[in-house]
């Protein structure tokens, strides 16, 4: 199962509103013994990454026990991710400091999804 941002999806995440705001729903399953990795993950990415790159986790939370879901889909994290624009996410994961941390989160999950917003404010 895919956790990390790459590749094709990547390029079609960049060709959507670039320069734009925009908020990732983080859905994260851990591995085992993935939550205390996550955690050294998370520790360093609001120390050393996030102030550099004007990230904002908006909420982090752990998920309990789904109130409708099809067998499967309950979450152990959720968190929402604020990012400057889809291109300041984009440095972001090719930095070479946030590489040096990445590792801790791949090892972390066994499955995620990161999945793009927009405000319904900016609909067509």
């Amino acid at each position: 199962m895919a956790v990390d941002a790459e590749g094709d999806f990547l390029t079609a995440f960049l060709a959507d509103e670039p320069d734009q705001p925009v908020v990732m729903l983080n859905l994260l399953r851990f591995a085992e013994g993935g939550r205390d990795l996550y955690q050294q993950y998370a520790k360093a990415f609001g120390e050393q990454i996030a102030p550099r790159f004007g990230v904002e986790v908006v909420y982090a939370g752990d998920g309990t026990s789904a109130l409708i879901a099809e067998p499967g889909q309950q979450w152990d994290a959720v968190l929402l991710v604020r990012y400057p624009s889809r291109k300041d996410f984009a440095r972001m994961i090719t930095d070479p400091q946030y590489q040096q941390i990445s590792h801790l989160r791949s090892k972390a999950l066994s499955e995620a999804v990161l999945q793009p917003t927009r405000p319904w404010s900016r609909r067509p």
